[in-house]
């Protein structure tokens, strides 16, 4: 019999990645269970299909030892679900990853072997310490460089790592997950802080060293994130690299479980109905963590044990590419009218640097690579739309390895490409850099203001190109052939990006 996903033609539109075959990880968790398909395994993933259900598997688990039959029922119909998907999908394999819930459950190979049935895959379930390991690697993946403690808080359990020099140490498990605490706690968020405190009081969090940085992974703890962006009206509503000072971060998670009640506390409103209830207990469980660990900050990541399972096994030589720069390649591809232009406009943006005598570290330079390969995605869009679709496209995309006053610059740049030095887009994002990023970022995006009109986003021409100081001024020197560039639109561009950089004159000089 056929069935409807059962098609000859090849479902892949041309707006994905040439010959990518799709990876799938089904993350069986204590509170929900989720499917996401990525476009390809690399080193930059790029979710093709992300859907979950709330199936609160670790509801009662802690008491009865067992997963109820109507919430593995539960689950099990939305597995069927995400069977049908992985196969109109074409996933080439899916992994399926279960952790506390099913772990600790007695009836445990019963739910197990039904998953299997349904995937036709096999089911690894995590011990404490892999669960740990593969957050922390979700960690590494993306916050490059990252240095100290990652937890990674699910609704059956709490699990630590110390992580140096992208290694991964001292993994413990904790049964300090939301659903669980909500039970043992009978409800009450401040009784759920009091046993935290006192199951973490032999943890690694004693030996930490005081002012480092903690990671923390987990939907309660993004749902955490978002709501003291809220709150506090932070401009960019992004968790990934979403960074807080440790001691603001224990007065607000304090203000939500003071309120001891489930919906009672500031913002509630804003919280999906799914996690509006677990909110006070991943509060109390951040709380007691960050004051254990003396931390100076806490960075929350969107990355955690499925992105770290999938960057596990990848070798080393995949591992140590950056995922920003491949993931704006990819865009470059899919988007750009010419992705070679993106190699000429790094080539020039970087000579008018070195002509100018402006210094770049290794971190800025990697940036303007990435906003050269962004510079053209929004191509397609209305004339008077570009700018604010773009600077979604960026500030809001799936990019990893940027944390937000990175995001801010390319968005900046972005937005003064399309719009000009006076984009109000620009300016609502200044206040997530400083001076120094964002006066970069004007001068990048009207270098590019100065680029495009010449070069109509096609390669060839910005290799012929190049600019000179002269006396106090700037001079943008053309090639005898390309002499018909010079007139007034690149004239008030120059003029324009010579005033920002600080030059009195700007001229065209012909060879």
């Amino acid at each position: 019999m056929n069935k409807f996903w059962g098609v000859d033609a090849d479902p892949t539109a041309q707006g994905r990645i040439k010959g990518a075959k799709p990876v799938a990880v089904l993350d069986i968790g204590s509170n929900s269970v989720r499917l996401v398909v990525y476009e390809r395994h690399a080193r930059a993933l790029t979710p093709l299909y992300n859907e979950k259900s709330a199936c609160a598997l670790g509801r009662g688990v802690g008491q009865t030892g067992r997963l109820a039959e109507a919430n593995m029922a539960q689950a099990l119909n939305a597995i069927k679900r995400f069977a049908l998907v992985s196969r109109m999908m074409r996933v080439g394999k899916v992994f399926i990853l279960a952790t506390s819930a099913v772990r600790d459950a007695a009836n445990r190979d019963e739910f197990v072997g039904a998953v299997e049935s349904l995937m036709q895959s096999s089911v690894q379930v995590l011990s404490g310490e892999q669960e740990a390991h593969y957050a922390a690697l979700g960690a590494v993946a993306g916050i490059l460089g990252f240095n100290g403690l990652v937890g990674d808080l699910g609704g059956g359990s709490l699990e630590l790592s110390s992580i140096s020099n992208g290694t991964d140490t001292d993994g413990q498990s904790f049964e300090l997950g939301v659903i669980r605490l909500q039970d043992d706690s009978n409800g009450s968020p401040i009784k759920a802080a009091e046993i935290v405190g006192a199951r973490l009081a032999e943890s690694i969090l004693a030996s930490t060293d005081k002012g480092s940085a903690f990671a923390a992974i987990g939907g309660t703890w993004r749902a955490l994130a978002k709501l003291h962006q809220i709150v506090t009206k932070y401009p960019l509503h992004m968790v990934q690299h979403y960074v807080v000072p440790a001691d603001e971060m224990i007065a607000f998670c304090a203000d939500i479980v003071a309120a001891d009640a489930p919906k009672g506390y500031d913002g509630a409103d804003h919280v999906s109905s799914s996690r509006r209830e677990l909110v006070p207990y991943g509060a109390a469980v951040l709380g007691e963590v960050l004051k254990a660990g003396r931390f100076k900050e806490v960075v929350f990541s969107a990355l955690g044990v499925r992105e770290g399972f999938l960057y596990g096994m990848l070798d080393p030589r995949e591992q140590a590419i950056d995922p920003l720069i491949q993931g704006a390649e990819e865009l470059s591809v899919l988007r750009s009218r010419s992705p070679a232009h993106a190699n000429d406009l790094i080539a020039f943006t970087g000579q008018f640097l070195a002509v100018a005598g402006v210094e770049e570290s290794a971190e800025e330079a990697r940036l303007r690579t990435v906003v050269c390969l962004l510079s053209d995605i929004g191509w397609r869009t209305h004339p008077d739309y570009r700018g604010s679709q773009s600077i979604d496209a960026v500030a809001y995309g799936s990019l990893s390895g940027v944390d937000h006053p990175g995001r801010a610059f390319l968005a900046q740049v972005i937005a003064i490409r399309y719009d000009g030095p006076k984009s109000k887009a620009a300016a609502s994002l200044v206040s997530l850099g400083n001076a120094a990023l964002t006066q970069r970022a004007r001068v990048i995006g009207a270098l590019f203001r100065v680029a495009y009109p010449m070069t109509a986003a096609m390669p060839g021409v910005l290799p012929r190109i190049h600019f000179e100081l002269v006396e106090d001024g700037l001079s943008l020197v053309l090639p005898s052939d390309l002499a018909f560039l010079d007139g007034e639109h690149l004239q008030n561009r120059l003029e324009t990006f010579a005033g920002i950089v600080g030059y009195k004159t700007a001229t065209v000089r012909v060879l």
